[in-house]
């Protein structure tokens, strides 16, 4: 496929082919086949609403398939809320979770080490896992998938609640009473609530035949709900990866000059690197600060800083993995941005696009918190990360090429995920309503 450029005549596929050897690109490989009973406990377990303090809310409200495995939402509503995705309504004298929920595509990978947009659960290999509970993480879990599905349940905004709290049946919320220094006994406390359901005890006794029911722990939930994650979010099959597996035709012209792009001149390889697309490292590329804030440095989200206290990781949070990306919005750590087109151009132009952020596309209530005054965006832009702080010039047809490209990582067994939903979970707890968005669009 040629393309004349000036007087000089590119070949597309034999650039791109360079660009695959120099940065070691392959197709990505699915999983092994998992075990189909823990995957059948964990869809289950992922559904049902028992795993929240109040009764009121799953995994599934802000990971859903219809939704792409996310929630529509700039910032998610957690415990207390009321409806899914752009219906989702906050409970009375509740407040936002402080980030965006994340797509959960593909973390089945060897090469996952780090979870949460802040890394504040890690996998140090033979050593295990660095994660907020420190000594007080069972072992036993499988991955690192497993080990950031503990925790969920443990945050009083996403899942647990808080001291006074009433279930939907009007009970007290024995689980918001816990300390939060004693995350294994909210562990224990959830089994409890588990267990006491005949279907559950049986669907645990299938997952984990050689382990007594009353030797199970949090850890053998959360290592079903990773093997359901794994099994059914992970997707190979994308055009890029057609194209990666020899099939030249599986993009077209716009998407390859793209990707050129991508791995030349735009140089988001720097940061969006490897198979999975993210160096799993953390940056500060000047997103502005809006919503509640997170812990200490509340109403500001000091990112990474909080997790190491090291001053350069403030306001820096992980790169996301960019497979399916283009059906994952609104991105960015906190859903600042509702447009693709926008987030790239962000990435050329941080400084301006700090300063330059149209707040209206942030719903009234997130657009009153924006914290757009001199001092706050100077603080942000005084550590951005070198990498990014000078701007990159691309013309518009260049941008429209690396949007081509983004959307060719996308999978289209992806687009419709309902297959996944169970009829009803063991606690006979309601279901989330299934919605459709039109948020994919072809370039």
């Amino acid at each position: 496929m040629l393309i004349i450029v000036g007087f000089t005549v590119l070949n597309l596929d034999e650039e791109l082919k360079e660009v695959i050897k120099k940065h070691n690109l392959k197709a990505y490989v699915d999983v092994p086949p998992l075990d189909t009973a823990k995957v059948k406990l964990g869809r289950m377990l992922f559904f049902d609403k028992i795993l929240s303090g109040n009764k009121d809310i799953s995994c599934a409200t802000c990971h859903h398939p219809s939704l792409n495995s996310g929630d529509n939402l700039a910032l998610a509503i957690g415990v207390g809320g009321f409806g899914l995705g752009d219906n989702r309504t906050m409970g009375v004298n509740r407040d936002r979770v402080p980030r965006n929920s994340p797509e959960i595509f593909n973390r089945g990978a060897e090469e996952w080490h780090t979870m949460f947009w802040d890394g504040r659960v890690s996998s140090k290999g033979e050593i295990g896992f660095v994660s907020p509970a420190d000594e007080k993480l069972p072992d036993g879990l499988d991955n690192v998938l497993a080990a950031q599905a503990m925790f969920p349940v443990t945050s009083r905004d996403e899942m647990r609640g808080e001291i006074g709290d009433e279930d939907i049946f009007g009970e007290q919320n024995e689980l918001a009473l816990i300390s939060n220094a004693a995350p294994q006994s909210v562990w224990h406390a959830l089994m409890r609530r588990l267990l006491s359901l005949p279907e559950y005890q049986k669907l645990f006794t299938e997952a984990y035949p050689t382990v007594p029911l009353d030797k199970l722990g949090f850890q053998h939930a959360a290592n079903a709900i990773a093997a359901f994650e794994i099994e059914e979010f992970t997707f190979v099959d994308s055009p890029w990866d057609k194209y990666l597996r020899g099939d030249l035709d599986a993009m077209g012209e716009s998407a390859k000059r793209g990707a050129l792009l991508f791995y030349g001149k735009a140089n988001c390889v720097e940061c969006h690197s490897g198979n999975l697309l993210t160096d799993q490292q953390f940056h500060n590329i000047g997103i502005p600060q809006f919503g509640p804030g997170k812990e200490r440095a509340a109403p500001l989200d000091a990112g990474r800083f909080a997790e190491t206290g090291n001053p350069t990781d403030r306001f820096a949070f992980r790169t996301p993995p960019l497979r399916n990306v283009a059906i994952t919005g609104p991105w960015m750590h906190n859903g600042a941005y509702n447009e693709l087109e926008d987030v790239i151009r962000h990435h050329l132009d941080p400084i301006s696009g700090l300063k330059g952020y149209d707040k209206t596309q942030l719903s009234p209530e997130l657009r009153a918190t924006l914290k757009d005054d001199e001092t706050v965006i100077e603080r942000i832009l005084d550590n951005l990360t070198p990498k990014i702080s000078s701007p990159t010039f691309l013309d518009d047809r260049e941008v429209q090429d690396i949007m081509a490209f983004m959307v060719s990582l996308t999978d289209s067994s992806a687009l419709d995920l309902q297959r996944l939903m169970p009829n009803e979970v063991p606690s006979k707890l309601p279901m989330e309503e299934i919605v459709r968005n039109g948020r994919y669009k072809s370039y």
